[in-house]
């Protein structure tokens, strides 16, 4: 039989020993980028949906008038495409990985 030599201490079974970590942001700088591009997105698709109501002509207010703008390709399409593509921009700025 061979002698055992090993010396046991607290430190071998499951007391380990902190190792200090440098603090890191979970966001780096590509993800702020793609949040400030994603809320650029969501801005200009809002702004593209205002605009003159159903009943107003030339800014003031008739109720003989219907204006067709409230329809226009703008409004109905292109802002709200830019507005979800602005949430999927944020939402893909949040789980991106820093490296």
């Amino acid at each position: 039989m061979a002698k055992k030599t090993a010396k046991f201490s607290a430190d071998r079974f499951g007391a380990a020993k902190e190792v200090p970590q440098e603090k890191k942001f979970y966001f780096g700088r590509d993800n702020y980028r793609l949040m400030l591009i994603g809320l650029a997105l969501i801005v200009v698709g809002f702004l593209l949906m205002m605009g003159a109501d159903a009943n107003t002509v030339d800014g003031k207010y008739d109720p003989n008038s219907w204006n067709e703008d409230i329809f226009s390709i703008r409004r109905i399409r292109i802002a709200p495409f830019l507005v979800i593509a602005g949430f999927a921009v944020e939402v893909y700025a949040i789980l991106k990985r820093n490296k």
